[in-house]
């Protein structure tokens, strides 16, 4: 799959840290995803891992705090982490953004929840993802609608400015 896919980077939701999932219990992938990732020759690939995902329960991890996470995700070799809100279109907290920014050298993305109105709580941020923001009527399972991301990305640039 890596090496046939021509993809630069993966999205790993479990690895590190077991949760349960609204798919159920996940447990954690680092060492088995690293290890194929050697064996298929796609060390190219980058891997960003989710923490504290969206749609999940952290009781198992409760005693974990959000920091300790990427922390852990550093170590295991993760090229970067992904910050979410609980849930597809809800906000990443600001406040962990700023503690894991604190914790780990390597890039921070934030991976929901991102909108016109609160896009520059998260300017620290590494990188945004940004579906549910995109679609007609600020719903994931719409199409995209451009006069949206027009806005949006005109909004960016003179934040930029």
């Amino acid at each position: 799959l890596f090496l046939f896919s021509g993809l630069d980077f993966i999205r790993a939701e479990g690895f590190v840290f077991s949760h349960v999932a609204d798919e159920g219990i996940i447990n954690a992938c680092a060492g088995n995803l690293l290890r194929y990732r050697k064996q298929v020759g796609a060390e190219n690939i980058q891997i960003f891992a989710d923490i504290k995902k969206k749609h999940s329960a952290h009781a198992l991890t409760a005693d974990v705090s959000v920091a300790e996470t990427a922390s852990a995700a550093e170590l295991f070799l993760a090229d970067g982490v992904v910050l979410t809100g609980t849930a597809t279109g809800l906000p990443a907290d600001p406040q962990e953004l700023k503690e894991v920014k604190h914790a780990v050298k390597i890039p921070v993305l934030i991976g929901s929840g991102v909108t016109l109105e609160n896009v520059r709580s998260y300017l620290d941020a590494n990188a945004l993802i940004i579906g549910s923001y995109f679609k007609k009527e600020g719903y994931w399972a719409n199409g995209v609608d451009p006069d949206r991301v027009k806005k949006f990305m005109e909004h960016i640039s003179k934040l930029r400015e």
